[in-house]
């Protein structure tokens, strides 16, 4: 008889103990999951691990025991001490951009704690998001982005027919790749062929100028001064904006590895947007129209305003931002185009302005919205990122990018060919670097000075309220 309740305790035991850890288990999977969301949705790394920590302190997982790792295509959770250890992984099967699931996951998890969820509760949020539609479907992203790239257009210098030309070859290009991932084909590949569609429209649309014979049986509407600049800024709804941000932000927070992997993704998406472009390029036969383009703008501030605040809402489409939000970054885009001219631009060549040249404008341009928008997230309530960079996409320095192009695939051999294409290159580079950089050091410099101690409070708090309920793991007890 005695035997007989000795092993029913075992028994007992032994089935406490194995709900106790299948209950870590679900747990860690719940916390991979949110880590794996953010991932997919292009959060940098020190998003991801901020709202990881924050979701494990809700889970009640000791962040003492805790280990994290991210990597680009994999993550990685391990509770262990001296005596046990459990591991889980997550493959991340596809990357994109969305910043509608980033802002909820980074919100879900305050609420999480504030509203003391059940992990059933938590499991169902989860569930939400993850199959949450999107706030714009496929056509209106591509009517977006192509004006997006429209706005480009205007501030590279083209008037308002060349715009539309521009957002016609841009919507094109776009929906042809948004279809072909669908598909599942391969995603170099969609943006090799949506430049290549993209160029080649714009192309046909340079027989529409007001000095081609052809064209003068047209109405006048229809007829551009300046033809070949839909050309320059057709494709630039592939330029990677966000992966070139995040690569800073990681390699500046000291995320090293999966910051190198963001930008070997960027320099392949940059790759086979320029072997796109480039294969159009020479079908078509075009000369090279862009040394003779001048870079400094022609159109007054109450255009340029306008152009860049299209910009600034199409790209937002493609990020898939809130509607509630597309104003906000319209403004922030206005501020960074028009304070990046007024630094860049003076006396030197017509305009007024301080006349300190394009990096130093874009990098202050890009830095200044970076600062408004340390506090505008609080006005908001959406990350960082959400806001900043839809406001700095319009800043990139697309003839420039043009110029180098065109100077790599028509050389000759001659003198000198080499150091143009090069200087073209780095100057395009750097510019786009003062960018990421004006975006990237105000947010890492405001987290780490307020929001780290923010999050620390709100972690030691909830570690003690949970301790007090017994709802914190311990792993002696497994």
């Amino acid at each position: 008889m005695r035997e007989s309740v000795n092993n029913d305790t075992v028994d007992q035991c032994f089935q406490e103990h194995k709900e106790k850890e299948l209950l870590v288990q679900r747990k860690l999977d719940l916390l991979l999951r949110t880590g794996c969301l953010l991932m997919e949705s292009s959060a940098d790394t020190s998003r991801i691990m901020r709202n990881m920590k924050r979701t494990a302190t809700f889970l009640g997982l000791p962040l003492k025991n805790l280990h994290i790792y991210v990597n680009y295509n994999m993550l990685m959770v391990n509770l262990g001490d001296e005596e046990h250890s459990f591991t889980k992984f997550q493959r991340v099967d596809r990357h994109g951009i969305n910043f509608d699931t980033m802002s909820f996951i980074s919100k879900l998890s305050y609420r999480a704690i504030r509203l003391d969820f059940t992990l059933d509760d938590y499991e169902r949020e989860l569930d939400r998001i993850s199959h949450k539609p999107r706030w714009y479907n496929r056509w209106q992203v591509a009517v977006g982005a192509g004006f997006a790239c429209g706005g480009f257009c205007i501030q590279f210098g083209c008037d308002w027919t060349a715009f539309l030309y521009c957002s016609l070859a841009a919507m094109t290009g776009l929906y042809l790749k948004m279809w072909l991932d669908a598909k599942g084909a391969n995603q170099y590949v969609n943006i090799a062929l949506a430049a290549f569609v993209s160029t080649l429209l714009a192309w046909l649309t340079t027989f529409l100028s007001k000095d081609n014979a052809i064209a003068q049986s047209l109405p006048r509407f229809m007829l551009t001064s300046t033809p070949w600049h839909p050309m320059m800024a057709c494709a630039l709804y592939i330029v990677p904006g966000v992966p070139i941000i995040n690569f800073v932000s990681d390699m500046l927070d000291g995320y090293v590895q999966i910051g190198i992997s963001r930008a070997v993704n960027t320099l392949m998406i940059i790759a086979a947007m320029a072997f796109g472009m480039v294969f159009a390029i020479k079908i078509c036969g075009v000369d090279n129209f862009v040394e003779n383009l001048s870079m400094t703008p022609h159109h007054n501030y109450f255009t340029f305003a306008a152009a860049a605040a299209i910009s600034a809402v199409g790209f937002s489409m493609i990020f898939n931002l809130p509607r509630r939000l597309l104003w906000v970054v319209a403004v922030g885009g206005i501020i960074a185009v028009c304070t990046r001219n007024f630094v860049n631009l003076g006396p030197s060549n017509g305009n007024v302005g301080l006349d300190w040249g394009l990096a130093t404008g874009s990098l202050i341009g890009s830095a200044l919205v970076s600062i408004i928008c340390t506090q505008a997230m609080h006005w908001f309530h959406t990350p960082h990122h959400c806001l900043s960079i839809p406001c700095v996409i319009p800043m990139i320095p697309g003839v420039l990018m043009y110029r180098s192009l065109f100077a790599f695939i028509q050389m000759h051999g001659v003198v000198g060919e080499v150091t143009v294409a090069t200087n073209n290159m780095i100057q395009a580079s750097l510019v786009i670097l003062c960018i990421a950089i004006g975006v990237a050091i105000p947010n890492i410099f405001v987290r780490k000075m307020i929001t780290t101690k923010r999050q620390e409070k709100l972690i030691k708090l909830e570690i003690e309220r949970r301790k007090r309920h017994g709802e914190m793991v311990d792993l002696h007890e497994l």
